[in-house]
């Protein structure tokens, strides 16, 4: 997914020339923390809400130029390039911009925030298993068939190292929630579990058999 699929073009800039007065009312109207300052097209940095609040409302936006965000993405960059500006530089939204340093527009929080909840998976349904291994025991494959002998698949797969354990993460997320089975064969191949999000064999069995006792009460 690249940037120029979220970029919101209609979105308001000002100028160095503008009041702190002026782009505080702005960013009132449109409920944002950051505002793109372009001069002839082009994109200077972001002014912050906070430094605007600590400024004379008469007092020019250039006057606080020396604390702008002078961060920017590309069009054709991924999309994580502008999630990670943003997270980096603490901001509400990224600036993107063309080959010629021309503004385009904006990519909001919001739409960082659904373009990786989709990027994860995070919308489909499904369970999700969480592994604490060794990296050099990482295996996509051995682990995908494990997964696929419980007559299931990984739909997606993320990674990262434990700064506290050193030892890598591995988030599995499978295409359903019943996911006892799967749990059981990782553990039966050693695999160390940190924790599972989805629905237990033994939950089901126990609704199963108080469905059918309160059945058989009100015979």
């Amino acid at each position: 997914m690249l940037t120029s699929q979220l970029i919101v073009s209609n979105y308001p800039v000002i100028g160095p020339a503008d009041k702190a007065g002026f782009a505080l009312g702005l960013m009132e109207d449109y409920d944002v923390q950051h505002l793109p300052v372009v001069v002839e097209e082009k994109f200077k940095g972001l002014v912050s809400k906070d430094d605007l609040l600590d400024a004379d409302e008469a007092a020019m936006v250039a006057t606080l130029e020396g604390n702008w965000v002078k961060v920017a993405v590309q069009t054709h960059d991924h999309f994580l390039t502008a999630l990670k500006q943003a997270a980096t530089n603490d901001i509400s939204l990224v600036a993107a911009i063309n080959e010629t340093g021309e503004y385009q527009g904006v990519i909001t929080r919001i739409e960082l925030l659904h373009a990786a909840s989709r990027f994860t998976g995070a919308e489909d349904p499904g369970g999700i298993i969480v592994l604490e291994m060794d990296k050099r025991n990482f295996s996509f494959g051995e682990m995908s068939r494990l997964v696929e002998t419980n007559d299931a698949y990984i739909t997606q797969i993320n990674t990262y190292i434990d700064s506290t354990t050193g030892l890598l993460q591995v988030t599995v997320k499978v295409n359903r929630a019943e996911i006892s089975d799967i749990i059981a064969t990782f553990q039966r191949y050693d695999y160390t579990i940190r924790y599972y999000f989805g629905e237990e064999n033994f939950q089901n069995e126990l609704r199963e058999n108080y469905d059918l006792l309160m059945t058989y009460l009100k015979m």
